[in-house]
């Protein structure tokens, strides 16, 4: 079975396109989210939607914010960029992730979150008539690209809303991320947001001293 190469399909919507539609962007945090607007504000009117109920503790989740309003501040953009918080509900995360607390990262509990916050993207999106939405998560090596835009879609079924297909890390995305964030003096955290992978980066971390 062939791989679907998600970035040509983005690349192909963008070719159809004869004006700015707008887009709905689920950002999770400002080094990610710095290519990707980059990109894509040369062809889309972008609002983000940050919505990580996933992020703990809760200083940790105002300063990730605090910096994607920065970003969007300060980055040149050939369209307008919007900024839209969604609600913090931390309890929404761990209902959605009970029993699942010992799985390793990148498991299904990463999964429940994935779908819990693209499915308030998608919810947000429809009722204020955006043209499309998508995520920024798509931009890290650690993501499963194929995953995310599975239950994207998934989420647009249904709906007025249609998903935008993508593979930010692709086509040097993460590599000029990581420039972005280095010029724009963004932080950059070491763990993706939730205690559980800040359990796991702290016995890295751990690890790593022993072996040093």
């Amino acid at each position: 079975m062939n791989k679907i190469n998600y970035q040509k399909e983005l690349e192909d919507i963008i070719k159809g396109l004869e004006k700015a539609p707008t887009l709905l962007l689920h950002s999770c945090c400002a080094p990610c989210s710095s290519y990707v607007i980059e990109y894509l504000s040369r062809y889309f009117e972008i609002t983000v939607f940050y919505y990580n109920p996933n992020i703990s503790p809760e200083e940790e989740y105002r300063y990730r914010t605090e910096e994607v309003k920065r970003l969007i501040r300060e980055l040149p953009t050939e369209h307008p960029v919007h900024f839209i918080e969604g609600k913090y509900d931390p309890e929404r995360f761990y209902e959605a992730a009970r029993g699942l607390e010992k799985v390793p990262e990148g498991g299904e509990r990463c999964e429940k979150c994935f779908r819990l916050r693209l499915s308030e993207a998608a919810e947000y999106a429809e009722k204020g008539g955006f043209d499309y939405y998508t995520t920024t998560l798509t931009i890290s090596p650690m993501k499963n690209a194929a995953l995310l835009n599975s239950i994207g879609m998934e989420e647009a079924e249904g709906r007025s809303i249609v998903w935008l297909p993508s593979d930010f890390k692709k086509k040097n995305g993460y590599h000029r991320s990581v420039e972005l964030s280095q010029e724009y003096g963004l932080y950059r955290q070491d763990f993706c947001g939730c205690v559980f992978s800040r359990m796991e980066a702290d016995e890295r971390r751990k690890k790593q001293k022993v072996n040093d």
